[in-house]
């Protein structure tokens, strides 16, 4: 019994540890056909040993599965498998022992390359709770049978690039895939492409009201955004991003009260954003950007807001920064770059302490710049592009020992750069170009250790010796101290210890260059340069370096005395994108040059010596000038045929000769082309007509071009805002078809002999800044009845030397809106007109530059840009890889009359007024409308007939400088409210008929005695004679002067022809004609009218005598 007991007393023990030991191994191993399942998983798909570091682990000695990496196991069955990151690039298929892993909750993909289809049998694994497909390489229709597996909770199917073979939901649509999924919670489908309206997606997606996490940026989803969404209160991630939206943002979205991230870059929103969107409490990241119509203000924020990312870059928000931006105490990152804020800037925002990145760039802001000391974690600093002013101190960076870029360009910060700028210790980045900065740069103490790359302080007024220790900054890629007034010699070996240096400009200082050093091989080699600019810097030759610059894509070498030839290696530099070489005194290439394979897509050899021919066309030219040379001829003739590419062409002040090319319209990407000031003869290319549908800026001026000028512009076809025929020998008429240029700004017609009426027909073109239609044959009235547009920015008219007739009718003067500017609106218009070559240019960005050039030029110059550095590259579009050659604009010039001197204004004022209508035969008195010019700068009436007195209301025109109402009929006394026109520096009213004392003024007092003589009747300084007590002239006139009376006829009868008097004086008019001043001037208005009318030889022109001007008709040949 004893023995009985005994024994049990060792079996139940021993019966509990099997049964111990049979439990853990149910549990903790997987189970053996799951394990087979694995291992057959992993011999069928195709990954890289090399990089995985989950499968390749995954071997027969270690039995327990449950162990492997990426493997996770509940009870003995696989629930969860993560294969992400593993290289896999195939193998997985609708046969693949995956789909037999029935009991997988969670299974991981992500990060591979699979490049196929998800397969279909994917459904199997009903019991999955997780899957995660992103960036896995899927392709092609999502399948329907992901519907199916309907207890998902997070789905994930996102990728970040999309292309041609990303996944596509279209059947099923997005409301099959989600309408089973009632316990999802988090769905990303980030870059795949659905292609839906706004109303399908948001309805479909509306069902889902637990969900926490809706993901689907760049799904190619259309707008506009339903209300519908409204519904998910749950929402914490909202992610809809690179969409075309199109829409508002719903004023719903305030109400999501849960919400932590909300990103709605590049979406096409418009409209007024919710302010109180802003103040969702919960709200960490917010993402407006690239919504270029999107509206708004920031609002007051409230205390403890957990706003930590803050983004509306490139967008239309405006107004002032609220002082309560304090409350975001959380805030690291403030984009606002690129928006229409203004104001200053708040100084609360110094108490931002965790700022890490500030970009407020391309607003508004003015003021001056606040201090950010107790930001200490503060890295990006940019304000680039402001009106900011005051001084620049060391208190502004003192503590911000972190901060790794500063960009404070283009602003108006004056005082001397400061001292603690030039030691914070992890700077990378310094910018400040384009400000008023001055003094003397200083020093860079322990140069060997600082870390700088990036240094622009150009366009400032730095002055003093560069200092020798930038020279040391090992790191330094760009240098860039253009525009400045640094002075002394500079050796140019100096930059062989700059073995990073990329980009070098040191143009437009008071710098002389040294480039005749010894090219010792046992030197340090010179940098792989990428940009050099030394534009006036006395070098008198090219640096002999730069042949071995294989890299280099930009070099400006202008206005720098080099003499000779073009060298032929720099056509051979394969690289070189931009080349200017202008303003020097090179007389020709060193030889004919046209196989080369150069890649230069601007060219500027302008203001040089070169002679013969121009033996150099590059294939992929974008832009040339080759302007103001001594260049005769174009090898070969049809340049056009060589030019595919070519936008802006400048051949002007040359020798060329012969008649225009007609290949010349074969370069139909033509936005500018200037020939003018040659030697051109023979007719304007009929072609031309054609090639206005591109071209917007066309000067043909200066040369010897007959003919009439073609009249077949296409309605709805051009595109020019200017066009220059001016100084030829054109004849015919003023082409109708010029009507259909509606966008023209420029008409420079004159000095040719067009024969025409004034061209009414052009007052349908409201943008027309200034009309130049002198010295032609055009006749007949100025009036225009039937015509009811307005020429509303019309500034400066001239039609002097021509035959108009008839008096200035009022309703025309009324229509030149821009003249009728008074002080207060003359703000905006202040600065140069310049006419853009291209629309909408910016080139602060690769995009914005691609977007000048077609395809196949984009290809070449991503090329030829693609081993330059992201910084670089920004660096030089901002400072401009094409800046000193402005592509972007073109600056007009006209040749007036101003002051009584002909003289040519190269940069015109957008505010300048001008209006000369001389030498022509209008009559009658000044129109009470041209006295409301208010913004007249200049007006000439002269040699004309002009009668009455000079109106008082000139007193109106206060900007006047110049006026000349010499050679007319005017009578009375001068007003006296001429005098205080304080900014007269040009007066002429001689050969009238005024009288009385001259007003008394400083500043009519000042002008010769000139400016008033043939006026019998005038008295007073600055003229000789006296005035007696009534302010008449103290001696009388002689008798035969004072026998002219005021009221005269036009035609003297001294001088009636002879033929005319004998045909219309026999008859009983002849008595009267002699007896009665009536009937003379009845004579004179009627009868001479008539035969000018029925006679087309006749003609009016004016002869002077005795002081007096007088209108008779001749026989024109």
């Amino acid at each position: 019994m004893r023995a009985f007991i005994i024994f049990w007393l060792f079996l139940i023990p021993f019966c509990l540890i099997n049964s111990s030991t049979n439990n853990f191994v149910v549990n903790g191993y997987c189970l053996g056909h799951e394990r087979s399942l694995l291992l057959q998983l992993k011999n069928n798909l195709i990954f890289n040993p090399t990089k995985s570091s989950k499968l390749v682990h995954w071997n027969q000695s270690n039995y327990d599965c449950c162990q492997w990496h990426g493997v996770t196991c509940k009870d003995g069955h696989v629930t969860a498998l993560d294969l992400s990151q593993e290289s896999i690039s195939g193998g997985l298929n609708d046969s693949s022992a995956l789909f037999s892993l029935q009991d997988l909750q969670s299974l991981n993909l992500a990060l591979n390359k699979f490049n196929s289809v998800i397969p279909h049998e994917m459904y199997k694994l009903q019991n999955l709770r997780y899957l995660n497909l992103s960036d896995a390489g899927f392709e092609g229709q999502v399948p329907e049978e992901i519907s199916h597996l309907t207890r998902l909770v997070i789905l994930d199917m996102s990728s970040s690039i999309t292309s041609d073979h990303s996944l596509k939901l279209r059947k099923p649509n997005i409301t099959m895939l989600v309408q089973n999924f009632t316990d999802i919670t988090e769905l990303y489908l980030d870059g795949v492409a659905i292609s839906a309206s706004g109303e399908e997606w948001g309805r479909a997606l509306s069902s889902l009201e637990g969900l926490r996490v809706l993901s689907m940026s760049s799904c190619n989803l259309s707008g506009p955004i339903d209300s519908s969404l409204g519904k998910l209160q749950s929402l914490f991630v909202l992610k809809l991003s690179h969409n075309k939206l199109s829409s508002i943002v719903p004023d719903s979205f305030a109400y999501f009260s849960n919400l932590t991230i909300l990103q709605l870059s590049s979406c096409g929103l418009h409209g007024s954003f919710q302010r109180d969107i802003f103040q969702i409490q919960t709200l960490k990241v917010l993402d407006l950007s690239d919504n270029k119509k999107l509206n708004g203000a920031l609002p007051e924020f409230p205390p403890l807001s957990y706003l930590h990312y803050l983004n509306l870059a490139n967008t239309n928000f405006s107004g002032p920064l609220p002082n309560t931006i304090s409350n975001l105490k959380q805030l690291s990152t403030i984009d606002l770059s690129y928006c229409q804020f203004n104001g200053t800037l708040p100084s609360s925002m110094s108490e931002l302490t965790k700022l890490v990145f500030l970009d407020l760039s391309s607003n508004n802001i003015t003021g001056s710049l606040p201090s950010f000391n107790m930001s200490k974690d503060l890295t990006y600093l940019s304000l680039f592009h402001n009106h900011l002013n005051g001084d620049l101190s060391s208190m502004h960076f003192e503590g911000l020992q972190n901060l790794v870029s500063i960009d404070l360009g283009l602003n108006s910060l004056n005082g001397t750069i400061p001292s603690a700028l030039l030691k914070l210790p992890y700077l990378r980045e310094l910018k400040l170009p384009y400000n008023k900065l001055s003094g003397l740069l200083g020093e860079f103490d322990n140069a060997s250790s600082h870390v700088l790359e990036m240094l622009d302080l150009c366009n400032n007024n730095l002055e003093g010796h560069i200092p020798v220790s930038i020279f040391n900054l090992r790191t330094l890629r760009v240098i860039q101290l253009s525009s400045n007034k640094f002075n002394g010699a500079i050796q140019l070996d100096i930059i062989r210890r700059l073995s990073n240096l990329t980009i070098l400009g040191l143009s437009h200082n008071n710098l002389s260059m040294d480039v005749n050093f010894r090219d010792d091989h046992d030197l340090s080699p010179f940098p792989e340069i990428k940009a050099l600019k030394l534009a006036s810097c006395n070098l008198r030759r090219i640096p002999s370096f730069l042949r071995n610059q294989s890299s280099l894509l930009s070099l400006d070498l202008s206005s720098n005395e080099i003499e000779g030839p073009i060298p032929n290696w720099i056509w051979q530099l394969e690289s070189l994108l931009t080349l200017n070489l202008s303003k020097n005194s090179l007389t020709n290439f060193e030889e004919s040059v046209w196989n080369l394979s150069s890649n230069l897509f601007q060219v500027d050899l302008s203001s040089n010596k070169l002679q013969g021919p121009i033996s150099f066309i590059p294939k992929y030219a974008s832009y040339l000038d080759y302007s103001s040379n001594m260049l005769s001829s174009i090898l070969p003739p049809d340049i056009g045929n060589y030019l595919p590419f070519i936008r802006v062409l400048f051949l002007s002040n040359n020798s060329f000769k012969g008649e225009i090319h007609e290949s010349f319209c074969n370069a139909s990407s033509l936005l500018l082309l200037d020939l003018s000031y040659n030697n051109f003869d023979g007719t304007i290319p009929k072609c031309f007509a054609t090639l206005s549908s591109s071209l917007r800026m066309l000067n043909l001026g200066g040369n010897k071009l007959r003919g009439h000028i073609p009249d077949t512009i296409s309605p709805n076809s051009c595109a020019l805002r200017y066009l220059d025929l001016n100084d030829n020998l054109l004849d015919g008429s003023i082409p109708k078809s010029l009507v259909n240029c509606k966008k023209l700004q420029v008409l420079n017609l004159g000095n040719n002999a067009l024969v025409d009426r004034f061209p009414c027909f052009l007052r349908n073109i409201s943008t027309i800044r200034i009309m130049v239609l002198r010295s032609n044959k055009l006749h007949g009235s100025i009036g225009c009845p039937h015509n009811t547009g307005d020429w509303d920015m019309l500034h400066i008219v001239d039609l002097a030397s021509n035959s108009f007739s008839g008096m200035i009718p009022g309703t025309l003067l009324n229509s030149w809106k821009a003249m009728k500017r008074d002080e207060g609106m003359l703000g905006p218009e202040f600065g140069h007109l310049f006419l853009k070559i291209y629309a909408n240019y910016r080139p602060l960005t690769l995009k914005a530059l691609l977007s000048c050039f077609n395809k196949f030029l984009k290809m070449t110059l991503l090329k030829l840009l693609a081993s330059m550095s992201t910084s670089n590259l920004k660096q030089e579009l901002v400072d401009n890889i094409l800046v000193e050659i402005d592509i972007t604009r073109y600056q007009d010039s006209i040749i007036i009359v101003n002051k009584g001197q002909q003289m040519k204004y190269v940069k015109i004022q957008m505010a300048f007024t001008y209006v000369d209508m001389s030498n022509n035969y209008l009559e009658g008195p000044i129109p009470d409308e041209l006295m409301e010019f208010k913004a007249l700068n200049a007006l000439n009436l002269s040699h004309n007939a002009f009668t009455g007195p000079i109106p008082s209301s000139v007193g109106n025109l206060k900007n006047l400088e110049s006026m000349d109402f010499s050679n007319n009929f005017f009578k009375g006394e001068i007003p006296q409210e001429l005098s205080s026109l304080s900014f007269m520096g040009y007066l002429n009213l001689s050969f009238n008929h005024l009288v009385g004392r001259i007003p008394l003024g400083t500043q009519i007092q000042t002008f010769d005695a000139d400016s008033f003589e043939g006026n019998e009747g005038l008295c007073g300084p600055p003229m000789t004679n006296n005035c007696s007590d009534e302010g008449r002239q103290g001696l009388p006139p002689p008798a035969s002067e004072s026998s002219h009376s005021r009221n005269d006829s036009l035609i003297d009868w001294d001088f009636l022809s002879v033929e005319l008097g004998f045909i219309f004086g026999f008859g009983i008019f002849i008595l009267p004609l002699i007896c009665w001043k009536k009937w003379r001037l009845w004579y004179s208005k009627h009868v001479d009218g008539m035969l000018y009318r029925i006679i087309p030889q006749l003609d009016f022109v004016f002869e002077q005598h005795e002081g007096k001007r007088y209108k008779i008709l001749r026989w024109s040949y």
